[in-house]
């Protein structure tokens, strides 16, 4: 048997060295192969989480409206009726801008009313006394101020109908101010029951219509979009936390609100000679008609 020269087979140390040398080859491989799939994982939360972020900002930006304008003749947060029951134009309020106090004629009653159109003592009031309210206004001896707002939008049923007939009004007083009057008594002599789902966009179309209402293409499609809803829940606000322009009356309490040059009907609302006797004795008494008081910046 031929031995093998010395070198030809390697030796303990060089078996050892070599084993070391693969060893540490495997080690910065697979450190490598760790780093790159840690980079992987990281990129990938990454982009999951600047996903979630945008899905998330786009259904919030989605259901979110913007305040937008108000509508149009109704810059104090009602519109104000004078001879023939037609409508004194204003300009509509900016976006996030303050309401404007309208501003009463010397010698003329001045009357306001903060209503909620399924709010049945309203109805009460106004099938009381809007006849003789009408009258006074026709005569030119007063204005009514009317201001729709929506104390009772939870009570319907989750519909948020008093949200939504308050908007519409305002859609009317925007594309159709002449016939605010006529589809004001609409929404009363229609007036669903508290509780109740209230009446559909279609059926407050249809009684906008039916009222005489003009340019009613556009009052609809302002009706469908719900342009003036959030104004309308702003003007609600403003009512509920006062002071009332021109009055000593902090706030809207309850409704309806009746002001008589800037004093507070507070008797029957089913008697129309106690209202009409107010209106007399605030005029007599010689009550400075109401005038604007300051209003906070928004």
């Amino acid at each position: 048997m031929t031995i093998g020269s010395p070198g030809s087979r390697p030796t303990r140390n060089e078996r050892r060295e070599d084993a070391r040398s693969k060893a540490k080859e495997h080690r910065i491989a697979q450190q490598k192969k760790d780093k790159r799939n840690r980079w992987l994982l990281q990129g990938g939360i990454a982009v999951a989480v600047i996903a979630v972020i945008a899905v998330v900002a786009l259904s919030i930006s989605g259901s979110v409206k913007p305040a937008g304008p108000g509508p149009a003749n109704m810059a104090s947060d009602g519109i104000v009726l004078g001879i023939g029951m037609k409508a004194q134009p204003t300009d509509a309020l900016a976006e996030g801008a303050a309401a404007v106090p309208s501003v009463a004629t010397p010698g003329v009653i001045d009357i306001r009313i903060y209503q909620d159109y399924l709010c049945p003592y309203c109805r009460d009031f106004d099938v009381t006394n809007s006849t003789q309210i009408q009258k006074l206004v026709e005569s030119g001896a007063a204005t009514v101020e009317v201001h729709p707002i929506a104390l009772l939008t939870s009570r319907s049923a989750g519909t948020k109908y008093s949200l939504r007939a308050a908007g519409a009004a305002a859609c009317v007083a925007n594309y159709s101010p002449d016939d605010f009057w006529a589809v004001n008594q609409a929404f009363f002599t229609q007036q669903p029951a508290e509780g109740t789902a209230g009446l559909d966009n279609a059926s407050i179309k249809d009684l906008i219509q039916a009222a005489g209402a003009t340019n009613t293409t556009a009052i609809n499609s302002c009706i469908d979009a719900g342009t003036f809803e959030k104004w309308a829940q702003t003007a609600t606000d403003r009512s509920l936390t006062g002071p009332l322009p021109g009055t000593q009356v902090a706030n809207v309490t309850g409704t309806p609100t009746v002001l008589v040059n800037g004093v507070q009907y507070t008797e029957s609302l089913t008697d129309p000679a106690l209202f009409n006797a107010f209106v007399l004795r605030v005029a007599a008494a010689g009550i400075p008609t109401a005038t604007p008081t300051p209003t906070p910046a928004p």
